[in-house]
């Protein structure tokens, strides 16, 4: 049962818990996209028996090919959202998401600019928090601007 993703149908929607890694170098982070126009943190869901940690050195590695450690947790989010994939289309999810600091060394490059998710390609992207595009989540764009050692916690509606 380890394999399958810490998402949880609940009445009629879905409970998501998420890791993100925040992979910052020469005032840039690192961020994922597919087809659609925004961009969201390198990261994925917690799988069943996995802890928090484990599972963002996981996706850190399959999305870059490079195994980074852990410097500390940033951000705890907790977040309300309608979906957009085809499974998901339209169905409200709460999504509770725990980012993380990496420790990203001056020589760090993913192996590869590109990867597979499914059937989804899936491209990384390196931004800054003044970049005109669109990316999750929000915060990013004022919090990475001065990172702090405290752990921030963020709550997102788009109920209201």
């Amino acid at each position: 049962m380890k394999d399958k993703d810490m998402t949880v149908p609940c009445d009629e929607g879905f409970i998501n818990i998420r890791v993100g890694a925040i992979i910052m170098k020469d005032g840039k982070f690192l961020m994922a996209g597919n087809d659609r126009a925004y961009l969201y943190s390198v990261g994925g869901r917690v799988k069943f028996g996995e802890t928090a940690e484990e599972a963002v050195k996981r996706e850190v590695f399959e999305e870059t090919g490079v195994a980074l450690e852990i410097d500390r947790l940033g951000f705890i989010h907790e977040n309300y959202f309608y979906g957009d994939s085809d499974y998901n289309k339209g169905k409200l999810i709460y999504e509770i998401s725990y980012f993380f600091y990496m420790k990203v060394p001056d020589d760090f490059e993913p192996v590869s600019l590109s990867f597979a998710d499914g059937d989804n390609i899936e491209r990384l992207k390196w931004i800054s928090a003044d970049d005109e595009v669109a990316f999750y989540p929000e915060f990013f764009r004022t919090e990475l601007k001065c990172p702090c050692r405290e752990i921030k916690h963020f709550v997102t509606d788009e109920r209201v």
